[in-house]
């Protein structure tokens, strides 16, 4: 084991769209562990578009990050110091330091899992918080019905691309996406969303209506902006709208010119309902099940954008607010 660390530290906060200059390589000592603590040598490691919130010093649902301080998220990696009840050295975990290589943290915050059962990057993707949350969201916080029609806003991300093929297999009349360039759009359409469209073809309001010409009832919103302007018209009475995210202002320094329509929420008796993955913790059992029986017969795919080596995080981040990923964006540690 390296007795040397390096770490990815928030230097300056972002005003407007981060760049490399808010970033810093750190490196530091392996950290030793104390009673009831592990160190992991971190594999690989996410980086999800709700970060950017964190580097900036608002209030908000998780503290923001602490400059001159490493970064956090979703992690998984193998135990190489310290033993405590039912962890060992050799055990691959699931936790939430990452953006460093070496992480020491109490073992109850680590979830060990099975390297043998599925590689071990779905769990930070298909099979952990990026699948709960497109799970949750669809059947739990819309409450999607079968033969209703779904729409889902940047549709070849992580969650939403999970959340298309989910609405197929649970019996959505029709999916339609959005995506941000013609080789995502063919990509939804190998995943089985019978329409997609690029977003950059023309105003969103126009070809979700062409993609949708009878309506939507049920809205993921992973962008906002003109995406929840638009679902909002195409909406039919009744219809729901699960708010994961709004990617499309994470970066603006002037507040959103859309959505202009929010009347329309009132007269078509619309439910906007926005939702945080930890509040559905009681879905975890039922979602792996059912899950993992689609991955094993073949029913879902996913995807992955992988960039090798720590130094690189900033990038990956940075590349993942520009829409470069396909899929799951992660980081070989």
């Amino acid at each position: 084991m390296s007795t040397r660390n390096r770490e990815i530290h928030l230097a300056s906060r972002p005003q407007g769209w981060p760049t490399a200059d808010n970033f810093r390589v750190v490196e530091t000592d392996v950290p030793t562990p104390g009673p009831g603590q592990i160190v992991v040598r971190n594999r690989y490691m996410s980086v999800d578009p709700y970060m950017r919130g964190r580097m900036n010093d608002v209030k908000s649902y998780v503290p923001p990050f602490a400059l001159d301080a490493p970064l956090d998220g979703g992690a998984v990696g193998e135990v190489v110091a310290g033993e405590t009840e039912g962890l060992r050295p050799g055990d691959t975990v699931l936790h939430g330091l990452g953006w460093r290589e070496y992480a020491l943290l109490d073992a109850k915050a680590a979830r060990k899992v099975d390297p043998d059962l599925a590689p071990v990057t779905a769990y930070l993707s298909v099979l952990g918080m990026t699948g709960l949350t497109a799970y949750a969201g669809l059947l739990d916080v819309a409450g999607m019905k079968p033969g209703e029609t779904v729409f889902v806003s940047a549709a070849a991300g992580a969650v939403g691309s999970l959340v298309g093929q989910i609405a197929r297999l649970r019996g959505a009349g029709r999916v339609v996406g959005s995506a941000g360039s013609a080789a995502k759009v063919e990509r939804l359409r190998a995943l089985g969303f019978d329409a997609a469209f690029d977003y950059h073809d023309g105003p969103v309001r126009d070809s979700l209506k062409a993609a949708a010409p009878d309506g939507v009832d049920v809205y993921f919103d992973n962008v906002g902006g003109d995406h929840l302007e638009a679902a909002i018209s195409a909406m039919r009475v009744h219809g729901r709208a699960a708010i994961c995210g709004m990617i499309a202002q994470y970066n603006d320094t002037e507040p959103p010119a859309a959505p202009r329509n929010l009347a329309l929420v009132i007269g078509k008796r619309l439910t906007l309902r926005g939702f945080l993955v930890g509040d559905h913790g009681h879905l975890r059992g039922e979602f792996v099940r059912e899950m993992a029986g689609w991955l094993r017969d073949g029913k879902v795919s996913y995807d992955e954008t992988v960039v090798d080596g720590i130094e690189n995080a900033p990038e990956a981040f940075l590349g993942l607010l520009r829409g470069e990923n396909l899929g799951k964006m992660l980081v070989r540690v």
